[in-house]
């Protein structure tokens, strides 16, 4: 299972599109509300969540997404659920991928350093140990990063490039009429 972990002040963009990609490719994946059921993104957009975070199993875990946005990312760095899921998916081999200022949530764990990332730009100075790149996608071993909403059918095309194939992500964004 992929979980897309989601507080209140979420992009709404950074989750959704990923998750659309995801699911279209076949993955199981899961929008894991933080901060309740229903999370209120950060331009204002209320969604329900499939899942509570109280609710979140490790058993059968894939990997984990977490999009950005303010005070988003700072209410995925203050769960220490969260955090604690980021890092076992880390130190397991399994995909870990942040978009816009979660990276920075990555930065504080530890997880960048000396791995290629990308963020938002501004948040650079979070990604202790990153070689920032500037680069939209950046995927490195087990952890994908990416800057921001406008890049976030991207950001699902290297998720699903590295849960499942590049062929299947290309597949998937050729459907959707993305190239």
């Amino acid at each position: 299972m992929y979980y897309i972990f989601l507080a209140n002040g979420f992009e709404v963009t950074e989750a959704m599109a990923p998750l659309d990609v995801m699911r279209r490719a076949g993955l199981d994946v899961k929008t894991v509300g933080v901060t309740g059921a229903e999370v209120q993104s950060s331009n204002g957009v209320t969604v329900k969540a499939d899942m509570e975070l109280k609710a979140l199993s490790y058993d059968d875990l894939e990997g984990v997404i977490l999009p950005g946005g303010m005070p988003g990312t700072r209410n995925l760095k203050a769960c220490r659920e969260v955090t604690d899921c980021v890092r076992t998916c880390f130190d397991n081999g399994k995909l870990v991928a942040a978009i816009c200022a979660a990276p920075s949530v990555l930065g504080s764990l530890g997880i960048l350093n000396g791995k290629k990332a990308t963020c938002f730009p501004g948040f650079e100075p979070e990604l202790t140990g990153a070689v920032c790149t500037g680069e939209h996608v950046v995927a490195d071993g087990n952890v994908i990063t990416a800057k921001g909403a406008g890049c976030s059918l991207s950001f699902g095309h290297a998720i699903v490039s590295a849960a499942v194939s590049k062929a299947t992500a290309d597949k998937v964004l050729s459907d959707m009429q993305c190239f």
